[in-house]
Parts: structure tokens; sequence; C-alpha cells
């Protein structure tokens, strides 16, 4: 018998070993994708709920985590304790937001002096906003003052507040943009991310704790 002939069983098993293998193959590799798309739309998931999180939509962060089962990193009802304080902030309620925070952790104004001026300068801007006078130079002079004496920054900042006082129109007040709604906004959010800080703090010695 030929050799040519001897070799055709062989070659044709050879060819079906390469294509079992060939299918092997591309199924493994086509389920490393499917694995990668998997995974990559998990941690997009989860960068959509950190947003979600940190800018406190609250609502939203329940209805996504039904839709996709991704899990925030704090409970709801954290969220809306932090977004009742911004919101207090953004309405000019700084009494009310101050009292807010240090229910939720007196530790956060206390550990941050640069946070708790700026809310107290918050105060005396919406004071003048609402034309008390002689409120605003009292609390200037009673709870500002004496920071500024320990900080040439806090200093500055408040000598530039009550400048506020000096013009009666405040349209031609170099520093009118402190009574712009955007000062509210920059105060909401610099508190709301203390807040968000320490209660990802306190979630992750809970986490702790747990182990």
């Amino acid at each position: 018998m030929s050799l040519f002939w001897v070799m055709i069983p062989q070659l044709a098993e050879i060819q079906e070993q390469m294509a079992s293998s060939k299918k092997v193959i591309m199924r493994e590799e086509w389920e490393k994708r499917l694995n990668h798309i998997r995974i990559r739309k998990e941690e997009m998931n989860k960068l959509v709920m950190n947003f979600l999180v940190t800018e406190g939509y609250a609502e939203a962060v329940a209805k996504f985590r039904m839709e996709t089962g991704t899990e925030p990193d704090m409970d709801v009802a954290m969220i809306m304790d932090r977004m009742a304080v911004k919101e207090a902030v953004q309405c000019g309620n700084v009494e009310d937001a101050i009292e807010k925070v240090n229910d939720l952790n007196p530790e956060i104004l206390d550990t941050n002096p640069e946070l708790f001026f700026h809310l107290q300068q918050q105060r005396l801007i919406e004071l003048i906003r609402n034309e008390k006078i002689e409120e605003a130079l009292e609390f200037a002079q009673e709870e500002l003052a004496p920071r500024g004496e320990e900080n040439q920054s806090f200093l500055e900042e408040l000598e530039r507040t009550v400048s506020l006082l000096v013009f009666k129109d405040v349209s031609n007040c170099p520093v009118r943009e402190l009574l712009d709604i955007s000062q509210r906004l920059k105060t909401a959010n610099e508190v709301n991310a203390a807040i968000l800080t320490s209660q990802s703090h306190e979630k992750g010695t809970e986490l702790e704790e747990d182990d």
C-alpha cells in the first residue's frame, strides 16, 4: 500500500484535533471577553452608585440599587441626613445646618476649624443679606474676630465679608460675589464633603468591627 494512503487517515485525525482545539480556544476567549464585559459593567455601576451617593440623590440610589443590585457604600438614611445639612446651607439656614452637623457627629466641626469658620462666615453673610446690620456686626465681633486673630487667612476672609457693610449699593462692592447663591453652594459642598468623609470612616470602622 502506498505511503500516501496510509497517511490520509492520520492527516484527517490531526485536522480534527486542530479543529477541536480551535473551537476550545475560541470558546475560552469568548467566555473571557464576556467576563471582562461583565466586570466592566459592574465597575461602571459602582461608579454611578458612588456618584449618586456623593451627590446625595437618595431616591436615585434606592432605585439604582433595585435595578442593578449594586450596593451603596452607606445606608440611604445616612445620605438623607447629609442632604438635610446641605439643603439647610443652600437655603441660608446656617444655624440649623450647624446644629444638624453636631447631631450627626460633633467631631466634624471640632476637628475642622476651617469648615466651622466658613459656616460662621456664611451665617454672617446671611445676616448682611437680610440687612440685620447690628446683629451682623455683633456676630462678627464676638464669633469671627477671635478666630481671625489666630489665623491670618480667617482674618482676611472676615475683612472681605465685613466690607459688604460699607457699600449701600452692593452691586458696586468688589466682593459682591459673597452674596451670590454660588457662595452658598460652595459652603454647602464643603460641609457635604466633610460629612461624607466622616460617614465613610464610620462605615469602615463598622466593617472592621464586624470582621
